[in-house]
């Protein structure tokens, strides 16, 4: 039997191979590279600007309409978005439109428990929807990682003990305070996207099995971990292939490969 994947965490932003391309275009090579690669759904999320190599929710909504297997997070700005947008959200959430809601501390320069996002979380718990959080190293040296230390999410776990968190990137370089939080807060779960730009090289990649060996070891459960690449910045090829490299039986592969992201975003 054929494995069933989700990647719940692809970008349509003009990064790597999409610069310069039309969103049409954007989408057409993601629904390419899926396909070569048995890639069954995807979750686009948006991003915390809009300009011509961002879209808006809205735009990335309207250019996937008629896909089944494309869904949508939405991204939320402290500094780029006011009321409206959460309102905008709260529509879109109502009519099944969007499967949750993504911050982006480091990129924008807030920690994750600054107040001005509490209305993003009470949004994600009133219709029972995962918050993404970006951790760790961010794509633009203009970022300032001490808002993106994944130790920050332990507050905002506490604080909202009925929202569910997917830490993103499993907070590279941090992974043992990624780990630790996971294992103490059971509201927490982690992607294991972006973690190499393009390939993996032979090195990084047994390098990085052994951390989410060690991750799953400590954390008990592959309940906690989902399957994302962040294409088109890292290559969904490699990454299916360094996945492969995990030692997982068959139940623990399909837990992260799909179940959870099932589970997590009600597909």
């Amino acid at each position: 039997m054929t494995q069933t994947i989700i990647d719940c965490h692809i970008h349509v932003n003009g990064y790597e191979s999409l610069k310069d391309l039309s969103l049409k275009e954007r989408i057409d090579a993601l629904l390419n590279t899926m396909k070569s690669n048995n890639v069954d759904q995807a979750i686009i999320l948006s991003s915390y600007i809009v300009n011509e190599q961002r879209p808006s929710t809205s735009e990335i909504l309207a250019a996937i309409d008629k896909y089944d297997n494309l869904h949508v997070v939405a991204g939320f700005s402290i500094s780029n978005h006011d009321e409206s947008i959460i309102e905008e959200y709260r529509q879109h959430l109502k009519n099944g439109k969007i499967k949750g809601l993504k911050i982006y501390p480091g990129y924008e320069h807030y920690y994750p428990y600054d107040p001005n996002y509490q209305k993003v979380m009470d949004l994600c718990i009133e219709y029972d929807v995962p918050l993404m959080i970006h951790t760790g190293d961010t794509y633009t040296p203009k970022g300032k990682i001490r808002y993106a230390h994944p130790i920050n999410v332990d507050d905002v776990a506490v604080d909202n003990p009925e929202l569910k968190i997917i830490i993103c990137h499993l907070g590279n370089p941090w992974f043992l305070d990624c780990q630790e939080i996971i294992y103490k807060n059971k509201n927490v779960y982690a992607d294991i996207s972006g973690l190499v730009l393009g390939d993996f090289t032979e090195f990084y990649e047994k390098y990085l099995v052994g951390k989410i060996t060690d991750f799953l070891n400590y954390a008990g459960e592959p309940k906690y971990l989902l399957y994302g690449t962040d294409w088109p910045i890292s290559s969904m090829k490699s990454y299916l292939n360094f996945v492969s490299k995990l030692d997982l039986n068959d139940q623990e592969r399909e837990l992260i490969m799909r179940k959870n992201s099932e589970r997590l975003f009600k597909l």
